[in-house]
């Protein structure tokens, strides 16, 4: 999800992203009101065109029921991390934005502070199909000011996955179903032990992957501590972010027992910024993964025509729930993220970007991007499909997941929140820090970021 880029670098991809954002979309005072511009992400692998495909067949489809009117492709093609930067770049002038753009529901209401998106209630208002969305997907794209800045296109779900041949040559079950943190970290050691070659468990780590590590990582582990009581994270009765927990320690501290005892990849590899790609591709189809802690958008990678077709995935790697810390009630956790299509505060066509979200969001539409995504539907007509729930093996497995997951708490600061526990996990992987002054510069930040709105537990 590698180098880390310096702030003399950084300070030249800002300039490169605006130079290109503004040769992307061109002046807006010139734009063509028949021609609605959409910006996405493309994936950094170049053998996985998912998103392009289903992209361009509902052009086609937009352009036939909509004559004169035509669909451009902005594409944006990098990291996570490095998306959120560019996209944010075009958001910026009505020269570059786009008409409609892919919004990470951990970012929205970041940019919908910065006044960088439109409100869509007066679209949705007069859209039958709203009703179909889920109350929790459609929360996620909500602002504070209670008005809903973007249309969620699915929901995701994680949990470990794990390679059934290098379990059997470990000696380890099967049907393998840890309860606690113990039990997964028990199991690495014996793969490290009696399978030389193969990493034995890969946690996303360090402000590369972004957040990646912060969500797939740090929080599948955070969530699992204490008793479930209240979020770890932020303190909703309060309206304060949470530090000085011991939950936080102990995450930072199953992190640092990772990457300390070598039960993950190496610390190189695993603060490269596209080593999800190497995950995807090349370790976990050619056995060299033991166990991943990961999403349950993986299968997308091992499609027909993706470039890494790997048909008996299923056959090959075992799916169980991340447990909770000591295996406290519920037993198990998931965080769920998901992205949204959203309209630009200055885009020079919004009333044809929705008309073109509707297409998009149509039942048959809908359902034929979860399958092709490995996405979980946020539409209710879709979930019920058995078209949808029997499509792709795993698939009820991390529905089944939905019950016990968690959202992130997406707040305006949470984008520097992550990465304040990106570079705490960065710290504790490479051993340039302690636990504890990971933890103690992970406050302070909090502290700066917030304006001092935190609670210690």
């Amino acid at each position: 999800m590698p180098v880390r880029p310096t702030a003399a670098l950084s300070t030249l991809l800002a300039a490169a992203v605006s130079v290109t954002a503004l040769a992307a979309c061109g002046s807006g005072s010139g734009r063509d009101p028949d021609t609605v511009k959409v910006s996405y992400k493309q994936s950094t692998d170049n053998s996985v065109k998912v998103a392009d495909t289903y992209l361009t067949d509902v052009r086609k489809q937009f352009e036939r029921e909509h004559p004169g009117k035509k669909v451009e492709f902005v594409p944006i093609k990098a990291p996570d991390a490095e998306y959120y930067t560019k996209l944010q770049q075009m958001l910026r002038s009505p020269r570059t934005a786009p008409d409609l753009v892919y919004e990470d529901t951990f970012l929205i209401n970041s940019d919908i502070t910065s006044g960088y998106l439109r409100p869509l209630d007066a679209y949705l208002a007069k859209w039958p199909d709203w009703k179909q969305f889920i109350g929790s997907a459609k929360a996620a794209a909500k602002g504070r000011d209670g008005k809903t800045y973007g249309v969620p296109d699915g929901t995701d779900t994680r949990g470990l996955w794990y390679d059934r041949r290098v379990f059997a040559k470990a000696g380890l079950p099967a049907d393998w179903r840890p309860r606690t943190w113990a039990d997964v970290l028990t199991a690495a050691r014996t793969i490290k032990r009696k399978v030389p070659g193969v990493v034995p468990l890969n946690v996303y780590t360090g402000k590369p992957a972004g957040e990646r590590a912060t969500m797939q990582g740090f929080q599948m582990l955070l969530y699992g501590t204490g008793d479930g009581s209240s979020d770890p994270l932020y303190d909703d009765t309060a309206g304060k972010w949470v530090v000085g927990s011991r939950g936080f320690k102990d995450a930072l501290t199953f992190v640092e027992t990772v990457y300390r005892e070598k039960l993950g990849p190496d610390v190189s590899d695993a603060l490269d910024p596209n080593f999800n790609t190497t995950v995807n591709g090349e370790l976990l189809p050619q056995g060299k993964l033991g166990i991943a802690l990961d999403g349950s958008w993986l299968p997308l990678a091992w499609l027909p025509g993706s470039g890494h077709e790997w048909p008996d995935w299923s056959r090959r790697l075992g799916l169980a729930a991340m447990p909770t810390q000591h295996g406290q009630a519920p037993g198990k956790v998931s965080m769920s993220g998901g992205w949204t299509w959203a309209i630009p505060a200055k885009a020079a066509n919004p009333g044809l970007a929705f008309d073109f979200v509707k297409t998009l969001q149509t039942k048959d539409n809908a359902r034929k991007w979860y399958i092709a995504n490995s996405g979980i539907a946020v539409r209710e007509d879709v979930a019920a499909d058995p078209a949808y729930t029997g499509a792709q093996p795993g698939l009820r497995f991390f529905t089944g997941l939905v019950a016990h997951t968690h959202y992130r708490p997406a707040y305006p600061a949470y984008p520097k929140v992550s990465t304040a526990i990106q570079e705490a996990m960065e710290g504790v992987t490479t051993g340039d820090l302690s636990v504890a002054e990971a933890a103690s510069g992970y406050d302070a930040t909090v502290k700066d970021v917030t304006g001092g709105r935190v609670v210690r537990r």
